[in-house]
């Protein structure tokens, strides 16, 4: 069993809704124990059209799945609520992203973990601190503890 980090974001739609139908999904899942998931933090998008605010939090699971197979039960679970692809960063009704998967790091075209732009976001190192303080990044070798520490302060000076 791989413990996992999954971030959850929503912005079209009644959002917590969002959230609980993923969750279950996830729940339902033979193959993944949901431990807990963090708070939800209303965020501004980044990047992308202008849009809706977004609801995020993140997920801790255990599962026996490996790294791509979470990834494309994910990708299901999204269709499945209803997200369409549109532009890069543009609004949707669910996204569920693989943050850390155990100490794996992945990199293909369909998948990078640990998420590449992870630390450099307040609102995941915010739900991973609520989850896992002392949890180490598995490539930049730092806690998020310290990572959120970092953006903060960087936050602090600008």
């Amino acid at each position: 069993m791989s413990t996992v980090y999954i971030g959850i974001g929503s912005n079209i739609g009644n959002k917590k809704e969002n959230f609980e139908k993923a969750i279950d999904s996830l729940h339902n899942d033979e193959n993944i124990e949901v431990i807990t998931v963090s708070s939800f933090y209303l965020t501004k998008p980044v990047g992308g059209p202008p849009q809706e605010d977004f609801l995020n939090g993140i997920i801790k699971i255990e599962t026996s799945l490996d790294p791509k197979e979470l990834f494309e039960k994910a990708k299901q679970i999204e269709i499945d609520l209803g997200r369409k692809k549109t532009l890069l960063n543009g609004p949707r009704i669910i996204d569920l992203d693989i943050l850390i998967f155990g100490d794996k790091v992945v990199e293909n075209e369909d998948l990078i973990i640990p998420h590449p732009r992870m630390h450099e976001r307040l609102f995941v190192l915010k739900g991973l601190f609520e989850i896992e303080p002392e949890l180490v990044h598995p490539v930049k070798k730092k806690t998020i503890r310290d990572l959120l520490t970092s953006i903060e302060n960087n936050d602090a000076n600008n």
